[in-house]
């Protein structure tokens, strides 16, 4: 397929930026101690599909995400809450992200410091900084997105889902199995879309 490109960092603002913590420095002793986010974006026929994920690095688990077809200050605060809400962390966490418009908003750092968490920025277009969770935006699309025309966003929306809640955070990083499409019973497929929340 051909693959669309679409631009999701405006790094091109006045705001506030956090200093890089990590330092490309990624092992982690423990859960919840560090996280990575990002927005990527998925094409369907019906338009874009936006996606802010949070991913932990210590278990690698995506413990936050949001979808929605506008690329928004409250996409990104919808996953981040969503990790907060699933994890309940403690105040000595490291939230990193590049320098995009949405992660400088005042919304987004209000979150960070209600919950006094340590805000963290990828140096300015140096994408190795934030480099866990753009793996994961590699390994989503070549596993699953890239492999299908998805017709709606809501068609799109679902199968994401389900491929990070039932195959990604379990079998993908657990046991190292990658997710294969041409599988003549597929997990993503099979599952009835009423056993799994929709998050906004």
């Amino acid at each position: 397929r051909h693959k669309r490109f679409k631009r999701t960092t405006n790094s091109d603002h006045n705001r506030a930026i956090y200093e890089n913590l990590l330092e490309q420095q990624f092992s982690m002793t423990r859960p919840n101690q560090a996280w990575s986010s990002d927005i990527t974006y998925i094409w369907t026929v019906e338009g874009w599909l936006y996606l802010a994920a949070v991913k932990d690095l210590y278990t690698k688990q995506v413990v936050g995400y949001s979808l929605n077809e506008r690329m928004t200050t409250q996409l990104v605060c919808n996953a981040l809450n969503m990790a907060i809400h699933n994890q309940k962390p403690t105040k000595e966490l490291i939230v990193h992200s590049d320098r995009g418009s949405q992660y400088c908003s005042h919304e987004y750092r209000n979150i960070l410091e209600q919950y006094g968490f340590q805000g963290s920025m990828s140096k300015r277009g140096d994408c190795y900084d934030n480099a866990p969770i753009e793996s994961f935006w590699g390994i989503l699309k070549n596993e699953l997105v890239h492999h299908y025309n998805y017709q709606t966003r809501e068609e799109a929306k679902a199968d994401i889902i389900k491929y990070i809640e039932l195959f990604y955070n379990h079998r993908r990083i657990q046991k190292g199995e990658p997710y294969r499409v041409c599988r003549r019973v597929n997990i993503l497929r099979d599952y009835p879309d009423d056993k799994i929340k929709i998050y906004p």
